[in-house]
Order: structure tokens, then C-alpha cells, then sequence
């Protein structure tokens, strides 16, 4: 499990310290990670082989040639990058993925645990998001439990 944020600066290589429980959490074969675009927010979206067989499985749920399946192919095989850890834990983010999110040589970073899977966003672009996402979750749950209370509501009625 990925749990927790931190704030790393990415050195003049690019390269981030990827936090002990994360790595610990993706030995196995291949020691690194799988990262990516997320399609979900403007950030990179990384994670151990289980990430990736769990894209595969989506995929090959839907039929060849279908328009959400390239979609899904195009941005998350093709822009996967496969990232080993050095001696020191490190990974080296690759300049196409920093460019696209505007993370440059010097910036801090936040790497955001997700459960089977981590974010690692821009500092201030991540700011923001938890801010919005702290909204949704509020707003979400709320409408949530307003649900359960109705249908208690209408199982005694």
C-alpha cells in the first residue's frame, strides 16, 4: 500500500528518493516502477507491475480497434516508462514526463500515496488538487450519507 504525501526537490538530474515503503512495496522482478501520464489528474502516475497488469486487464476487456481502447493504449502504453531505482533508492524522472507537467531540475515535488499506486505531482499544482479533491470528498460524502439515512428511512416506512 502507498499511503501518505511527501515533499521531495528533484535534483539537478531529475531524480527523486523514492520514500522506503513505497520501494518496499514494489520489490519483486523488476526493481522500480511503472510511470506514467495519469489520465486521471495533470500529474505522473507510478506503480509496481500489479499497476500495469491491472491497465492490461481494462484493456483486453474491450474489443480491438475500439476507440476507448486505443485511447487507453495510446496514453497509458505509450507513455509508460519503466523506472529502476539506483543504489540510493532514486528514480530518474525522464524530461518528457517533467515537461509535460512543468516539473523542472530544483523543484519540490509531492508524491502522493493512492493505495496500489502513486502520484507524483508539481508542489503547487498538488496544493490545488487536494484542495478540490478535499471539496468532492466533502461534498461526496455528505451526499452519501444522505442516501443511506433516506433508504434507512424507507425501509422502516
Amino acid at each position: 500500500m502507498f499511503l501518505s504525501t511527501f515533499e521531495k526537490q528533484l535534483d539537478g538530474k531529475r531524480r527523486i528518493v523514492v520514500p522506503l515503503d513505497y520501494r518496499a512495496a514494489v520489490s519483486g522482478p523488476f526493481d522500480g516502477v511503472f510511470c506514467f501520464p495519469s489520465i486521471e489528474a495533470d500529474c505522473l502516475e507510478a506503480g509496481a507491475k500489479s499497476l500495469f497488469d491491472r491497465y492490461v486487464a481494462l484493456t483486453e476487456e474491450l474489443a480491438f480497434g475500439d476507440p476507448l481502447r486505443t485511447a487507453l493504449e495510446t496514453c497509458v502504453y505509450g507513455g509508460m516508462t519503466q523506472l529502476s531505482f539506483d543504489t540510493a533508492g532514486r528514480i530518474t524522472l525522464p524530461d518528457s514526463l517533467c515537461d509535460m507537467f512543468g516539473i523542472a531540475p530544483g523543484d519540490w515535488v509531492a508524491v502522493v500515496g493512492l493505495g496500489d499506486r502513486f502520484q507524483i505531482w508539481g508542489r503547487e499544482a498538488f496544493q490545488a488538487h487536494r484542495a478540490a479533491s478535499r471539496e468532492t470528498a466533502r461534498d461526496g460524502l455528505a451526499a452519501l450519507r444522505q442516501g443511506q439515512r433516506d433508504r434507512k428511512i424507507e425501509g422502516v416506512a
